[in-house]
């Protein structure tokens, strides 16, 4: 499943996968739990992965605390503030990082919502990511109050994807025709 999926991502237009990350900005940039003030953390987009750094652009222009991961060896993540474009560094496997003052992997326990990665996501709300399991890891260290949403591209909500008795469902999706969309409890 993560083969087809990659597959499909490369095969998309780069124009398409520019739009899809203007409409995932738009679609969040109005939900209120991201934008009443609080601290949202974000992954930061590389490769084919659904764009978010337009979204982290507007969100940090708006005044929101945003929190960028920074992957630790171990695969834990830490989180640093983004403070615009230049206060980001290359690092590891292509990705981008903040440069500043890191807070630790429980950062996102006082988070208003976590914005995450996804190659698929099924009606359940269980991800699949890249198996390492770092989101995993880190979505089990949410507060009880935190929206934790992946972005997926409009194919990608699926029937069910192979889950892990470690897997954390997130509450919903971001899509870039479906907008936000909450899943059901189980």
């Amino acid at each position: 499943m993560r083969r087809r999926i990659v597959a499909a991502r490369r095969a998309m237009p780069e124009d398409e996968r520019g739009a899809a990350g203007s409409a995932i900005r738009d679609a969040l940039a109005a939900e209120p739990v991201l934008t009443t003030g609080g601290t949202v953390a974000v992954y930061f987009a590389v490769g084919t992965e659904p764009d978010t750094r337009k979204l982290i652009a507007a969100l940090w222009k708006r005044g929101t605390y945003v929190l960028l991961p920074v992957f630790l060896d171990g695969g834990e993540l830490d989180w640093a503030a983004y403070e615009g474009p230049d206060s980001l560094a290359a690092a590891r496997y292509g990705l981008l990082e903040p440069k500043g003052r890191r807070y630790g992997p429980d950062a996102v326990r006082r988070a208003a919502a976590v914005v995450c990665p996804a190659l698929a996501v099924d009606r359940r709300g269980l991800r699949l990511g890249r198996g390492a399991g770092c989101y995993d890891r880190a979505l089990a260290r949410v507060g009880p109050h935190t929206r934790t949403l992946a972005v997926i591209y409009d194919t990608e909500l699926v029937e069910s994807v192979p889950a892990e008795p470690h897997d954390r469902p997130v509450d919903g999706v971001v899509t870039p025709s479906g907008g936000m969309r909450l899943l059901p409890a189980e």
